[in-house]
Formats: structure tokens, sequence, C-alpha cells
């Protein structure tokens, strides 16, 4: 009887033997560097790097962007503001004086036939 159970003992510590190792080959396969999870964690961390570099490119860029546009709204304020009050200054010049009296008019000849 302790023969059997020895017997049984032994093959089961083979077959757990068998399975560690199988175990083992996947888990190498597994974390490998170049074709596993290990790489592709590789991969996305690297890509990781680059997109945090990229953000702060744009986030720079954004920033002075922000600061020319505030730039150029000021201006076209008083832009504006310099055509409205050009505006109304043309309402207190005269009336528009006929042609023939405007010194910049040039007669144009008449066609005699």
């Amino acid at each position: 009887m302790a023969f059997i159970a020895d017997i049984l003992l032994l093959a089961g510590a083979l077959g757990a033997g068998f399975y560690c190792h199988i175990l083992s080959r996947r888990l190498r396969r597994f974390t490998d560097l170049e074709r596993g999870v290990g790489g592709a964690v590789a991969v996305l961390s690297a890509q990781v790097d680059d997109l945090a570099k990229s953000l702060e490119a744009a986030q720079t860029t954004a920033s002075s962007s922000v600061g020319t546009l505030t730039e150029v709204s000021a201006r076209a304020e008083k832009a504006a503001r310099h055509l409205e009050l050009l505006v109304a200054s043309m309402h207190d010049l005269p009336a528009e004086e006929p042609a023939e009296m405007n010194p910049f008019y040039v007669r144009q000849p008449e066609n005699t036939q």
C-alpha cells in the first residue's frame, strides 16, 4: 500500500513539474521584450513620452497664440474706435459739390459728329 502511495506521489510530482515547466515557458514568452507584453509596454511607454512632449509643445504654442490674439484684438478694437470717430466726423462735412465745381474733375470730350 505504501508503495502505491509513493508511485502516485511521484506521478503527481512529475505532473506538477511538467506543468511548472510549461508555465515557465509561457511566462518567458509573455514577458519577452521584443514580441510579448513587455515589448508592447515598452512601445506604449515610448509613445506616452512622445505624446507628453507633443502636448507640452502644443501648450506652449497655444499660450503664445493667446498672447498674439489678445494683442491683435486690442489693436482691432482701437482701430474700430478710430473708424467710428472718422465716420462720426463725416457727418460734419458740407454737402457734396457738383462735379463741375470740383477742381479734380476732368471733363470728357463730347462726341461731335
